[in-house]
């Protein structure tokens, strides 16, 4: 029988646990310890709101709220002034800390009802928020947050605005609470791990793990829910690829935008590697699998290139238009054509496919889907063959080739060795914009100098590489700094230090050690190449890459100066 519901606060209080706490074990125990006392509807929201999300990306329903309507809701609640935010603000760092003080120095603030809010009844009206919809959605999703935190205490309006925001400080992220959903109903971690990889949903794995082992080791995937993507490594080169993975399969890596596909009779929707549903803005791909993949279930993945007139690839940028809203518009299918190339199979008729080898499920691939649907690739171990490949990739217009081992199965969520990407630039990396100054001359207005930093999974911070002031168009720059001070957590002079969102391909002279950066290391001339707005923080290259590409570099550098060690 389930017990008295639990309360929001009890959940705040154990946030505030974790922020005081530095030892792992002792956090998985706490938040283990909490999560077998929650009743069966409040562990998948709590279980999410914990990590810092209300619902996953790939639902389609989004809150809608960002920091300016919470800034305004708690301002008109605590009758704010933007001199007494900007202060407290700078004083502690954090946006939900900043909320937690007002609500405390504003007695108007004070709950004014007996009434206590749940776990449950914060996650469905936190769901009314993210129904909101149609003309007037703007000023509904308003009243409902002013709501919301209207009956809430300074603590609850803290992880309020830490849940709306999906900002945590905590530290506790996806990794740590497969571990305590583990040890909290005496599952294997390693079921745990891959149910959450199958489902991308953390809520929903926590439901499926307390009904037992078993129930985790029958999951298989969930159509409509993403598959956490596989992900590649990078090789310095074509001859250290195939050094490492022998015979292989070589596919033109191309210049596009990751997705993976999921089909049910007359039924597909498109997700980003960020797990977000695109299928409005891909009706061509749509069509493609609809026309051209035979099966009646179906989870493929694939690339999706912007082409021009000529049907050749265009570069990244145009493709991002189908994404993004300019000026209010999302550019269509006549403005900017798109092709689909598939590459990969993990689900088809009823079979989950994940644990096989790459080899067999690209001929499964191969014999469901048409010739021009699949990307261009092929198998070798010969150095000679695979470099006229690579060259005619090139010439293509696409960025180079993934080097994959035919023996490997699909690993989701993992970043290993068995994919290698190789490209013709090969010095750029994936890089986090963890604060940005403003510039100098006509750049005055403008967030346009951008501290990069690499991400770092062991701890899951962010470890800044480098400073970067070039690369981005004057339009680019607008956007940029629109979209960075919508993020910002705290100003400290000309530097605005940001939450840990935007993405940015970065192209680089040479990696140099630095004392001046926590991570040890510093980017030499580097130049913003694109924003990749296909990427997750998370996706972005780690220090451990960094440090691997210093080593090569200082590798490389010895041999063509004649030494031997």
């Amino acid at each position: 029988m389930d017990s008295a519901p639990m309360l929001f606060e009890e959940l705040c209080l154990l946030c505030e646990k974790l922020e005081g706490m530095s030892g792992k074990n002792a956090m998985v125990a706490l938040v283990s310890d909490f999560i077998k006392r929650l009743n069966g509807d409040e562990l998948e929201p709590a279980v999410r709101f914990i990590v810092g999300e209300v619902l996953p990306p790939w639902s389609g329903k989004e809150l809608g709220v960002g920091y300016k309507t919470v800034y305004k809701v708690v301002s008109d609640i605590v009758g704010a002034s933007g001199d007494e935010w900007l202060r407290l603000f700078n004083a502690c760092g954090d946006f939900g800390a900043t909320v937690q003080a007002l609500f405390e120095r504003r007695r108007r603030a004070q709950r004014l009802v007996t009434k206590r809010l749940t776990i449950r009844e914060v996650y469905e009206r936190l769901l009314r928020v993210c129904d909101a919809s149609g003309e007037g959605s703007r000023k509904r999703k308003e009243r409902l947050v002013a709501s919301l935190f209207s009956d809430a205490s300074p603590l609850e309006a803290k992880y309020l605005a830490k849940v709306i925001l999906g900002e945590r400080r905590h530290g506790f992220g996806e990794a740590l609470m497969e571990e305590a959903i583990a040890k909290a109903f005496g599952v294997p971690l390693r079921l745990v791990h891959r149910v959450s990889m199958l489902t991308s949903d953390i809520g929903l794995t926590a439901r499926i793990a307390r009904m037992g082992r078993r129930a985790l080791e029958e999951q298989g995937v969930v159509l409509f829910h993403p598959v956490r993507p596989m992900l590649a490594e990078r090789a310095s080169s074509l001859r250290e690829a195939l050094r490492e993975v022998g015979e292989a399969i070589i596919d033109w890596k191309l210049d596009g935008a990751r997705v993976q596909i999921h089909k049910r009779g007359r039924v597909v929707r498109v997700f980003s590697r960020r797990l977000s549903d695109v299928t409005q803005s891909l009706p061509e791909v749509v069509e493609a699998v609809l026309g051209g993949l035979s099966a009646e279930e179906a989870v493929v993945e694939g690339e999706v290139v912007a082409v021009g007139e000529d049907g050749g690839p265009m570069p990244f940028q145009y493709l991002m238009r189908r994404f993004r809203r300019v000026h209010g518009v999302r550019e269509s299918r006549e403005d900017v054509p798109v092709k689909l190339y598939l590459f990969d199979a993990l689900y088809l008729d009823g079979e989950l496919l994940i644990d096989r080898p790459l080899e067999e499920r690209r001929e499964l691939l191969v014999g469901r889907a048409d010739e021009e649907l699949i990307v261009e690739s092929i198998r070798t171990s010969d150095l000679r063959e695979a470099e006229r490949f690579f060259k005619r990739a090139i010439e293509e217009g696409h960025e180079g080739v993934v080097v994959k081992d035919p023996r490997a199965p699909y690993t989701p969520g993992v970043r290993g060795r068995r994919w290698l990407k190789v490209k013709a630039a090969p010095h750029t990396l994936d890089l986090v914009i963890v604060a940005a100054e403003y510039g100098h001359g006509y750049r005055y207005k403008y967030l346009s100098d951008y501290h990069l930093a690499a991400y770092d999974p062991e701890t899951g911070r962010f470890l800044v590489v480098g400073k970067c002031f070039t690369g981005l168009t004057d339009d680019e720059l607008e956007m940029m700094t629109r979209r960075l001070k919508e993020l910002a957590v705290k100003q400290v002079g000309r530097v605005v230090y940001v939450v840990p969102k935007v993405v940015v391909e970065v192209g680089f002279a040479e990696i140099q050690e630095s004392p001046h950066y926590p991570s040890g290391f510093a980017l030499r001339f580097p130049r913003i190449l694109r924003i990749r707005e296909d990427k997750s923080p998370q996706d972005a290259d780690t220090i451990e890459t960094v440090r691997r590409v210093f080593e090569e570099q200082r590798a490389r550098q010895r041999i063509s100066s004649g030494g031997s060690h």
